[in-house]
């Protein structure tokens, strides 16, 4: 599936383990290990900032240019903050398009008040677009910060007056809550990390826990269930693997299980970067 539908957002250059990107009139050159080929240097290219590894772990930015501490960026009739952040991210990750884009398709067309769980949360582009839909939107992750974040973009939209709620918590013990209250949600986005850990320091290893998190999601999905969405970036859990999970835990499901490409500019291939898989009752 290759996300096609971006104008303030592109890749424009491949090689040696980096990635040039566009993000509006900014130009980021990021690592990317995902990218084992040798296309030459970008000496030639417009780079605004560089994102540079260190050999102890992490990294950091080196600005070329002068760049805003954030800048906003268009998706549609959506908006985003980008900000550079430690080990490469932006606070997006653009080929969730799909699945926005898919989200709001289907609470719109169900015509009913949809209740939304995203777990991970992170930046909330999940959040805004099933907001902007007019769902209501649980939005969990553990970090403050990202929570903060989050809230920020809602606002960005004015969408802040909906219905949304942001908590700061543990996603495993947030969803057992949920179980014993009794509550249930019609749509469930989770893109969990391969390791991490809860608001807690409770630790998370996408290889043990996944599928424990799975059940646990479909205790309080709602019996006419609009989606499931489940990503995943891990090496450790190909498409086999998620096609085998979903397929043990909802055997009467539909579903599909897609890898997510971004296009390159001007060469025919596509960069791979993760794994979708979307159950549903239709």
């Amino acid at each position: 599936m290759v996300v096609n539908t971006w104008e303030d957002y592109e890749i424009i250059k491949t090689s040696k383990g980096m990635k040039l990107e566009r993000w509006k009139d900014i130009y980021l050159l990021r690592p990317d290990p995902v990218i084992t080929w040798d296309l030459g240097d970008f000496s030639h290219y417009k780079i605004d900032a560089i994102y540079h590894r260190s050999s102890s772990g992490g990294g950091h930015w080196e600005n070329k240019n002068s760049i805003k501490d954030s800048w906003v960026i268009n998706y549609k009739d959506l908006k985003f903050l980008i900000k550079e952040m430690g080990f490469k991210h932006t606070g997006l990750f653009p080929e969730q398009a799909l699945n926005w884009d898919y989200a709001r398709e289907k609470i719109k067309k169900a015509k009913r008040e949809i209740k939304v769980l995203n777990l991970f949360a992170y930046t909330g582009g999940a959040t805004v677009s099933c907001l902007k839909e007019g769902a209501h939107v649980t939005h969990v992750d553990s970090s403050k910060g990202m929570i903060d974040w989050a809230k920020e973009n809602v606002k960005l939209n004015h969408l802040e007056n909906r219905p949304v709620r942001y908590l700061v918590d543990d996603v495993i013990k947030f969803v057992k809550r949920e179980i014993r209250r009794g509550n249930k949600y019609d749509a469930i986005i989770m893109d969990p990390p391969s390791y991490g850990r809860g608001s807690n320091g409770e630790v998370w290893s996408l290889e043990t826990d996944l599928e424990p998190l799975i059940k646990l999601c479909k205790e309080i999905l709602t019996d006419n269930f609009l989606f499931f969405i489940i990503n995943t970036y891990s090496a450790n859990l190909p498409s086999a693997s998620l096609k085998a999970l979903i397929e043990i835990n909802f055997p009467n499901q539909k579903y599909s299980v897609d890898e997510l490409c971004l296009p390159i500019k001007d060469v025919k291939y596509s960069l791979s970067c993760g794994i979708t898989g979307r159950i549903t009752n239709e």
